[in-house]
Formats: C-alpha cells, structure tokens, sequence
C-alpha cells in the first residue's frame, strides 16, 4: 500500500469522459490536488502553467481556466481516483508525455530546480501509471528543468529596454557608455542579429549559435595591488576560475565544468583563456517532445586580459546541434580561443 493508491489504484467506475487535452489538464489537476488540498488549488494559476503547452495552443487562458475549474470541481465530488481514471481512459498516446510533463511542472520546486524528495514517490507512480519508461520520464523531468532555466535564469539580459536589434550590419559600431572601447557589430539583422547591453557587459547573438561577449570592469586600486603582489597569471585565473565562472556561469547552468585552461603571455601582454563544458547551457535552444524548449549543450572560451586599468572577460560559445558531438578538447579549446582573438583583433581600445 502507498500514500497514492486511493490515486493510482482506484476501482472507481467513470461514467464520463474527457477531451484528450481536457485529460492533460486533469493530470496537473490531479497533481496539485494530491501535494495540496481541493481549496487549495488555484485554478488560474494551473490554467497559465497549461497555458505555455502546445497541446493547449487553440485555448484562450480563460477557457483552460474554465476547464480546470470543472475539473477540480469533479475532484471534490468524486475523488481524486475517480478524475485520474476518466484522464487516464481519455488520454491518447500522443499525448501521455504532455500529462507526464504537467505533473513534473507542478511538483518541482522552482527555486532548486530539482523535483522534492517527498514528490518523487507520486511522479514514480505517475509514470507507472501512465506506462512510461524510465528513460522517456527523465527525458521530460531534463527538459521541464531547461525550460525553467530558459525562463528565470536567462544568462543575456531579459530586460527589453537595454536590447538592442541591429538593423544596419556592417555599418553599426558598439560604443562602450565608458568610452574604454568601440566594436563593429559582428552579427547580421538577417540571421536574427542582436546586440544586448548593460552596465558592465555587451553581448552580440543571432539565432545560428552565435555568441560574442564583452565583459568588462575598472580595475580598483586595490586588485592592482594584489596584481603587482601575485602577479598577473594568477590574478587572472583567480578571477576567471573563482570569480566569474562561478557567478555568470555556474548559476545558471549548475553542472557546468571548467575542462581546459592555459596562460598565453605573449597575448595582449598576457591573457588567461578557459574552455566551459556547459550540458544544455548554450544560449539557443531546440523544441522538446512535449513541446517545451531545451537548451543545446555548447562549450564557452573565455579569454581574460587586461587593457588600459580595464579588465575585460571575452567569450564565444560552439552550440551542438542535431547530435553534434564536440571534438577533441584541444581541437574545440584552439578553435574557440582563435575566434575570441579575431574578435578581439575588432576591438579598438580608448
């Protein structure tokens, strides 16, 4: 006996029957309910989760929101067993694994991003229920998790005051508002070029990968003489390694792993360059089976410097697409290393 069979196991007999997307809803219904209570449920809230799946693509939020209220309503009179039983006999086969995915939504914990340890029994009954393989459930949990990641944790500012669309490639140069540097813009309008700024940073991407940023800081009076006490390839990969990887890097994509590092003296008067291995961290992403978006992997190169008491972190990713596995390391860091250079070999220092 578990805590769900009353759920799962029910012997319920159902004289009604629902539209197959109305049983999709019925299983987050479900879901919320058995981590709740029937009061407890917000049906608007329900209504905008199942709002952002493409099964529900014809429905306005008010109607789903009308759907989930009769739903919870049928809940409260019949049991939880009785509405699992009409979705589960009117679910078709294509869309079980949007079923599985709005229950994966709403038991994860969004702060975390991982699925609690007292729900993971539910969602394991769930995928029994619903005749899922192991590997079909942790492709669905991996994808639902991206999708947040996409959402709240967007590395290239959300802010759409401070992006800017590039409309005339090729003559358009970026000014830094400090006036420590000036960038052609190296992407094109036609390729979905954009150029996305903020205090501090610039970055440059198009929908084809695509992915040139500048990060740069005045270096303070202090770490110039930590600079002077340590030296200058130490102090670069302290910033590198403990600083910036950490805080724009890990962040956002937690299983991120430095994989390559090497200290190129005789590059702008010495410069720290990093391979990023980042699983489904790349900036672009492809559909998913239950129609959410998922994150490629891509690997990032970051190249540290220094320049006229600036300090300036330039980065580049290669995205993988369509099952694209990446090269040997050394091939994929020299690659990577000799794009930021060319790039670099664009900026024109103040």
């Amino acid at each position: 006996m578990t805590k769900y069979d009353k759920i799962f196991n029910s012997s319920e007999v159902t004289e009604e029957s629902l539209s197959p997307e109305e049983a999709v809803a019925a299983i987050a219904v479900t879901t919320a309910i058995a981590h709740s209570s029937v009061e407890e449920v917000d049906a608007e809230t329900l209504a905008s989760i199942l709002w952002e799946f493409e099964v529900f693509e014809e429905y306005s939020e008010d109607e789903i929101a009308q759907i989930v209220d009769r739903l919870i309503g049928m809940a409260e009179v019949e049991g939880l067993g009785y509405l699992f039983n009409v979705a589960s006999e009117s679910l078709t086969d294509d869309l079980v694994l949007d079923a599985f995915a709005t229950g994966v939504i709403v038991v994860i914990d969004e702060e975390e991003l991982v699925i609690p340890k007292q729900k993971q029994p539910y969602l394991q009954e769930l995928q029994q229920a619903l005749e899922l393989e192991d590997e079909e459930a942790q492709e669905i949990i991996q994808e639902v998790i991206a999708a947040f990641q996409e959402a709240e944790n967007e590395e290239y500012l959300d802010d759409e005051d401070d992006t800017v669309v590039v409309t005339d490639y090729g003559d358009e140069v970026y000014e830094s508002p400090l006036g420590n540097f000036s960038v052609p813009i190296p992407v094109d309008p036609q390729q979905g070029g954009k150029v996305q700024s903020q205090e501090g940073l610039v970055g440059f991407s198009d929908d084809f990968g695509t992915l040139l940023r500048i990060d740069y800081y005045p270096i303070p009076s202090e770490q110039l003489e930590e600079l002077e006490s340590i030296g200058q390839e130490e102090y670069l990969q302290s910033i590198v390694i403990n600083k910036y990887v950490p805080q724009a890097i890990y962040t956002n994509v937690p299983h991120a792993e430095v994989k390559y590092t090497e200290y190129l003296a005789d590059t702008m008067e010495g410069s720290y360059f990093a391979l990023v291995d980042m699983p489904q961290g790349s900036t672009i992403s492809q559909p998913g089976n239950n129609g959410t978006a998922m994150r490629l992997d891509a690997y990032r190169g970051l190249l540290a410097f220094m320049n006229t008491n600036y300090l300036y972190i330039v980065s580049s990713q290669h995205s993988f697409f369509n099952g694209e596995t990446p090269d040997s390391l050394e091939e994929e860091a020299e690659e990577i290393k000799e794009n930021i250079l060319e790039f670099v070999d664009t900026i024109e220092f103040s």
